[in-house]
C-alpha cells in the first residue's frame, strides 16, 4: 500500500525517499545542519531535486561538509571544484562555502555549537504548521527573515529569507506536511 505523501515528492523515488526519512525531521548535529545549510544555498534559483540527484557528488567534492577542512580551502581547491561537473559549479556559491564554513566555525564558538545558535529561534523544538495543501506552505516567513537577517550580520552568503525557510524545513525546525500526509504531526 502506498503512503499518501506531501504532493511535492509524489511519484519520483529520490523525493519520496528524502520527504519519508528527511524533511521535517529535527536535525541538532552541527555537521548535518551544516550540510543542509550549504546544499540549500546551492539550490538557491534551481530545484531541489537538482540538489538531491548531485547530493552525493557534493559530499564528495566538500570533503563530507567538513566544514574545518572547507574553511581552509585555497584558490587551487576552489578552482579544482569549479571543474567539477558533478556539483553545482557556481564560483559566487563555491566561495561562499567557504565564507559560511569560517562564519559557522565563529557561532559555534559564540554559542558552544551551530545548533545551540539556529535552534534558539525556535526555543529548541520544531514549530508544527498545519497547512492544509501545498499551496498554504509559505516560501518564507516573519522567522525565517529575522534568522537570515541574523546570519548574513554574521557573514553568511547566499542564505536569504527563502534559503533559511528551506533550511527550516529540511532539518525540522519547522514541521510543513500537509494534512493527508502520513508524515504529518497533528
Amino acid at each position: 500500500m502506498d503512503k499518501n505523501r506531501c504532493k511535492w515528492c509524489v511519484g519520483i523515488p529520490i523525493y519520496e525517499e528524502y520527504h519519508d526519512h528527511e524533511w521535517g525531521v529535527p536535525v541538532y548535529d552541527d555537521q548535518k545542519l551544516f550540510e543542509f545549510l550549504i546544499l540549500e544555498t546551492f539550490q538557491a534559483g534551481l530545484s531541489w531535486i537538482t540538489i538531491l540527484k548531485k547530493r552525493e557528488n557534493f559530499r564528495a567534492a566538500f570533503d563530507q561538509f567538513d566544514y574545518q577542512k572547507i574553511a581552509l580551502y585555497n584558490e587551487t581547491k576552489i578552482q579544482e571544484l569549479l571543474q567539477d561537473s558533478g556539483i553545482i559549479r557556481n564560483q559566487l556559491k563555491v566561495r561562499a562555502t567557504i565564507t559560511n564554513a569560517i562564519a559557522f566555525m565563529k557561532v559555534q564558538q559564540e554559542f558552544g555549537s551551530f545548533s545551540e545558535y539556529i535552534w534558539q529561534f525556535t526555543d529548541g523544538k520544531p514549530i508544527i504548521n498545519q497547512p492544509q495543501t501545498l499551496e498554504d506552505i509559505a516560501a518564507t516567513t516573519p522567522l525565517s527573515d529575522a534568522i537570515s537577517k541574523d546570519l548574513k550580520k554574521r557573514g553568511f552568503k547566499f542564505v536569504g529569507s527563502t534559503v533559511v525557510y528551506a533550511h527550516m524545513q529540511a532539518t525540522g525546525m519547522v514541521d510543513d506536511h500537509v494534512a493527508d500526509c502520513w508524515k504529518r504531526t497533528n
